[in-house]
């Protein structure tokens, strides 16, 4: 469940609730993508994509117990692998269909990689957003060329609005995951992973509408028959972990993986990930912001929640995957800078290096003064001070200061408040929470 403290995707980013593409076609699995099929992909791909970075991430290995290694997706132009199947979809449309244009619905990667490959193909794009879809990522949209439509306070309302569009206007639907050519987009993650380490034991895949594990399953199943391919959700929209146990999954909550917050996988990629995808694990909030944070001050990169989450099934559950060779795929990097910077203090703050601490002393002239050389005498940063003299449990001859400090550890917080307990001050860690009233 998620940590009452956690960080949550804005209001703005509702949770997607993505009905099947209009004109998916399971079929057998003779008729689902190939191999080969994933390989003419990447043909069509080269030169047209970033060919992302595999590379081993021995900090990260240090911290989880297994060999990790990192493919970087977030290095795409638009910072997410959303870019492979939006260009697949495109290529695959004949003359006619990229001349009357295409439509999309998405609040994110998926709307930005079909807008910015249309534009670089000279297909005219429509974008349908949900109208409380930040502006940030709205103007991103526009600026690659796409016609944006705001509609609905959903994702799902917005694809109700792209779906009457495409009828009315006549244009080809680009659906997030569920699209064969879309899959054979994202299949070619796992060519370039197995590639770059032929001896990778398991992949650890994030799993939204499931069209990225769908590929990769296929292309790394077909490769390297024995490796193991383990979905990532998080706990708050178990959705493929539920359609594959055919029940129905219990799904609601802000989280920061907003984007694997989807309520219905694709009926194409639950057929295939019940067919080659070992097993699907849900992490909580707090792994999923640990990941993050990991991602930035490890390995200097940053990762969105959705992106980190085959990290957080490692850091939640290490012993499952210790000493095995394991490559996580960091699906994008786009990031609320604000939810970012709130990660990096939360965790400090786990890490007792950001501490709030409450003295009682008297309210006499000077005492700031020595709480502060006392503090800074045994190497304490103070980051902030509040003064109150009115509470009624403080004496009315004293005051109360909460004092938010930067320390090395916890030896170290004890030793200032050791330090201040000496000077005949009363001195405590105030909680988190508490801190905040």
């Amino acid at each position: 469940m998620m940590d009452a403290t956690s960080p949550v995707a804005p209001a703005e980013a509702p949770a997607r609730q993505l009905a099947p593409s209009p004109t998916v076609d399971v079929g057998p699995p003779a008729a689902w993508p190939t191999l080969d099929g994933i390989r003419a992909a990447a043909d069509l791909l080269r030169d047209r994509i970033v060919r992302t970075p595999l590379l081993p991430a021995r900090k990260l290995s240090d911290l989880t117990g297994a060999e990790v290694f990192v493919k970087y997706e977030n290095l795409q132009v638009t910072s997410a692998f959303k870019e492979r199947g939006a260009l697949v979809k495109l290529m695959s449309l004949d003359a006619a269909r990229r001349q009357r244009g295409v439509i999309a619905m998405s609040a994110g990667n998926h709307a930005q990689a079909v807008a910015y490959h249309a534009a670089r193909l000279g297909i005219p794009a429509v974008i349908v957003m949900p109208e409380p879809t930040p502006f940030v990522k709205v103007a991103a949209t526009r600026a690659y060329g796409a016609r944006v439509v705001l509609a609905g306070e959903t994702v799902a309302e917005a694809q109700v609005e792209a779906e009457r569009i495409s009828r009315a206007e006549g244009y080809s639907w680009v659906h997030p995951y569920d699209d064969a050519e879309v899959i054979r987009g994202q299949g070619t993650v796992a060519l370039e992973m197995l590639a770059d380490e032929p001896d990778l034991e398991t992949l650890l895949v994030p799993v939204g509408g499931g069209g990225l594990i769908s590929g990769i399953a296929i292309a790394a199943k077909a490769l390297k028959p024995g490796i193991e391919i383990v979905g990532v959700e998080t706990e708050l929209y178990p959705s493929l972990i539920a359609a594959r146990a055919g029940t129905q999954a219990i799904c609601g909550g802000n989280t920061l993986a907003e984007g694997i917050a989807v309520k219905n996988v694709g009926v194409l990629p639950l057929a295939i990930t019940r067919a080659l995808v070992d097993d699907v694990v849900a992490v909580s909030e707090s792994h999923i912001e640990r990941a993050v944070n990991a991602f930035l001050t490890i390995q200097k990169t940053a990762a969105e929640g959705a992106g980190a989450a085959g990290l957080a099934a490692l850091i939640a559950d290490p012993a499952r995957f210790a000493g095995r060779k394991v490559g996580v795929v960091l699906t994008g990097g786009n990031i609320d800078p604000r939810i970012l910077a709130a990660i990096m203090v939360r965790e400090l703050t786990r890490a007792d290096r950001i501490v709030s601490i409450r003295v009682t002393v008297p309210d006499r002239p000077g005492t700031l003064a020595e709480l502060s050389g006392i503090i800074g005498g045994t190497g304490g940063n103070i980051l902030e001070v509040s003064h109150h003299r009115f509470f009624l449990e403080v004496p009315a001859k004293g005051a109360r200061v909460d004092i938010t400090i930067e320390t090395r550890d916890r030896a170290h917080l004890d030793e200032i408040i050791d330090a201040l307990n000496a000077r005949g001050f009363i001195a405590a860690r105030v909680a988190a929470a508490e801190s905040r009233m």
